[in-house]
């Protein structure tokens, strides 16, 4: 049975999510506040996470999700939160939040958000075996698709979920115009009210941890009024496909 963890303060939202997700099927563990979400998480091992922002004793849902990557938690994360601002939403993905939900919020939202986040987390069926796994180097970045492992000058780099989706997405289209409406759709899935600064804002996440120039890319392109273009040659360096 696929698990959930609520981490959330107010007895009422505790009640109304627990309810609805057990429910739909799954099964609800609860915390209230940093130190029970992180036993608990350890405990229960949940698929995925219901996290708010503003906890009213100790850290915050940030220093929450900070912590839960930190420790090894690679499952999806939904932020709720009472505070909307974008400056809010843009810290809690670049942390490893995977959406973000503001209050007074839907059940039936929530719920469907849940269910496209557990879609995207699923495994995929096996593929057939093939020669050597699916590669793509440029520059000095090495991304094993099949394994989701990237490498920066030989050393592995650490990419969130969120980020490492974007990153598969844009190798498999190297070459194309990439917008932003685009992106969110496809990486971000269809029920992602993101805007276009929340696409600028992981792509310049992602150029910083792959040694990018901000100023100058030279592999992730910045198309201005169009999107993004990925290119694996970048600025006549020869880019190759597979291995």
């Amino acid at each position: 049975m696929t698990r959930i963890l609520v981490v959330e303060d107010d007895p009422a939202i505790v009640f109304g999510l627990k309810t609805n997700l057990s429910f739909e099927g799954y099964e609800v563990a609860t915390a209230d506040d940093m130190d029970s979400a992180l036993v608990a998480a350890e405990r229960e091992s949940p698929d995925l996470v219901v996290l708010d922002v503003m906890l009213a004793r100790g850290a915050s849902g940030f220093d929450v999700i900070e912590r839960l990557r930190a420790d090894g938690f690679l499952g999806p994360i939904l932020v709720l939160s009472a505070r909307g601002a974008e400056t809010d939403k843009v810290s809690a993905l670049r942390l490893g939040a995977d959406d973000y939900v503001t209050k007074p919020f839907s059940l039936a939202e929530v719920l469907a958000r849940v269910a496209a986040l557990l879609r995207r987390a699923a495994p995929r069926p096996a593929e057939p075996p093939v020669a050597a796994p699916p590669t793509v180097e440029f520059g000095e970045v090495e991304v094993d698709l099949a394994a989701r492992e990237v490498r920066l000058r030989g050393a592995v780099v650490e990419l969130t979920k969120l980020e490492f989706d974007l990153l598969a997405y844009l190798c498999r289209n190297a070459g194309r115009v990439l917008s932003r409406a685009q992106l969110l759709r496809e990486v971000w899935g269809l029920t992602h009210d993101g805007s276009a600064r929340t696409v600028d804002n992981v792509v310049a996440h992602l150029r910083e941890k792959l040694g990018e120039d901000a100023e100058e890319p030279r592999h992730l392109l910045t198309l201005r009024g169009a999107g993004y273009r990925f290119e694996l040659a970048g600025n006549g360096r020869r880019g190759r496909r597979g291995k």
